[in-house]
């Protein structure tokens, strides 16, 4: 049995059970009662508890001496935690944090396994990830010799890429291999986490919403063309209200590998708060993100009767695309296309728009497509209209994107006040737009849209009205 001390304060449960390693199990000890959490470490089976006073820990197959150092750093109880909560303190809200979750520590991971881990934890919860990861380590691992538990270390990329070839012939992938030696060995769930009709399913079982329940998968454009649909259903008496809304992430190491190879990403890693400068001269690429917003769209009436605040009115939605021919100038007409049935479906005139919610991705090409959409779109008017790209703020993260910067242009809305671009320095000649910058601005009128393209040319507008 290992034991040592620590000065510091310490929650051995919170810090190995709380989300941020994934091979930890807790055990009840049958003689005392006591707690202990069963796992592996850089590939050492461990069962270890919190004490009076210190650790206790047993190990295999190293003795508890050669170990200690190992998970000592494993568990970080060498950094100095007070003076870094010295450091923190001017921040209220990690001030909070600190008081309400003392004694948790970052674990200083093995960084494959806590790469892998952060991969299989993408639109899942943790008693899933921990199966997840446990099968893989099970599966393609190595067994611990003298652990009582039967752990296995987690597989090195090696080891995992040696699993993948099994499945390799001499003609290529052996689909006979593959379902013969390693189907069983995925979990039969492990589809459901990649549907993208997933979000819209789990909310409707949470709010037990019984109406059309429809997913739209067209990247950026999603958000505003499932506004579009919600407005349709309410039109023809589907539904009483609906819930709109998207989400999307684009930091996983998986997805930047896919964006870099048809995205143009921002290179600028020394400064990234700027990095992301739509309609910039100096723009290089956007930056990724994060995030969702849902909304619930209902009849005027519906919304009074039910005591609801109201955020804005719904006067037009269009969509376009670019179609083919993009080095003959297509790029672009998707836009036009959208912001003109949007204008029809709302019967105002260009004018009449008091702000733009522009896509703004922050690359060369496509702001440049976008603002020259804005011109054929509305013509002169597309010059003097205010133009904000909250991109700049949150970055870009496809269709969660586009329900992000919706909430935004209703809070815009709500306060009179147009966002400020950030990192709106040297303007682009050849997008010739208004585009706030330096400082927010007063709304001149109560009439938004907000705009939203893939880089393939699907486009969506959709203008909002204050009430």
């Amino acid at each position: 049995m290992g034991f040592f001390e620590y000065s510091e304060p310490f929650d051995l449960v919170s810090t190995l059970d709380g989300g941020q390693a994934f091979r930890w199990r807790r055990e009840e000890d049958q003689s005392d009662g006591s707690l202990w959490l069963e796992g592996v470490v850089f590939s050492n089976a461990l069962r270890i508890r919190q004490v009076t006073g210190g650790l206790e820990w047993q190990t295999s197959p190293g003795s508890e001496i050669s170990i200690e150092p190992i998970l000592r750093d494993y568990l970080r109880l060498d950094d100095d935690f007070s003076s870094m909560m010295s450091a923190l303190d001017f921040d209220d809200a990690l001030r909070d944090v600190f008081a309400e979750y003392k004694g948790l520590r970052i674990l200083r991971q093995e960084p494959w396994e806590c790469l892998v881990s952060f991969i299989c934890s993408a639109n899942n919860n943790i008693p899933r990830i921990k199966k997840n990861v446990e099968d893989m380590a099970s599966a393609f691992g190595s067994a611990i010799s003298e652990s009582s538990a039967g752990r296995n270390a987690f597989p090195s990329p090696a080891e995992l890429a040696e699993a993948a070839a099994t499945s390799v012939g001499d003609g290529g992938f052996d689909a006979t291999r593959w379902g013969e030696d390693n189907l069983g060995r995925i979990a039969p769930l492990w589809l459901l986490k990649q549907l993208p009709n997933m979000p819209a399913c789990h909310v409707a079982i949470q709010h037990d919403a019984r109406g059309p329940n429809n997913t739209i998968t067209s990247r950026d454009s999603s958000a505003l063309l499932a506004l579009a649909e919600a407005v349709r259903v309410i039109e023809r008496d589907a539904a009483d209200a609906v819930i709109v809304g998207a989400c999307s992430a684009n930091i996983q190491p998986v997805d930047l590998t896919k964006l870099n190879l048809f995205e143009n990403l921002s290179r600028r890693e020394d400064d990234p708060e700027t990095a992301s400068r739509p309609f910039d001269m100096t723009r290089d690429g956007a930056v990724v993100g994060e995030g969702a917003a849902a909304f619930v769209v209902e009849r005027y009436e519906h919304a009074i009767n039910r005591g609801a605040t109201i955020y804005g009115e719904v006067l037009g939605v269009g969509a376009g695309c670019d179609g083919a021919g993009y080095s003959n100038g297509s790029g672009g007409r998707g836009v036009a296309r959208s912001i003109q049935s949007a204008l029809r479906r709302a019967d105002i005139e260009p004018r009449d728009i008091g702000h733009i919610n522009a896509h703004g991705q922050s690359t060369q090409r496509d702001d440049l497509v976008e603002a020259r959409g804005y011109y054929w779109g509305l013509g002169d008017a597309a010059a003097r209209i205010p133009v904000t790209a909250l991109k700049s703020y949150f970055g870009h993260f496809e269709a969660g994107s586009g329900a992000v910067e919706l909430a935004g242009t209703l809070m815009s809305l709500r306060h009179q006040m147009v966002p400020s671009t950030l990192n709106y320095h040297i303007p682009d000649p050849r997008c010739r737009l208004n585009v706030v910058h330096d400082g927010p601005m007063e709304l001149r009128s109560p009439t938004a849209m907000t705009i939203n393209r893939t880089s393939m040319g699907q486009s969506a507008a959709a203008i909002i009205r204050a009430i």
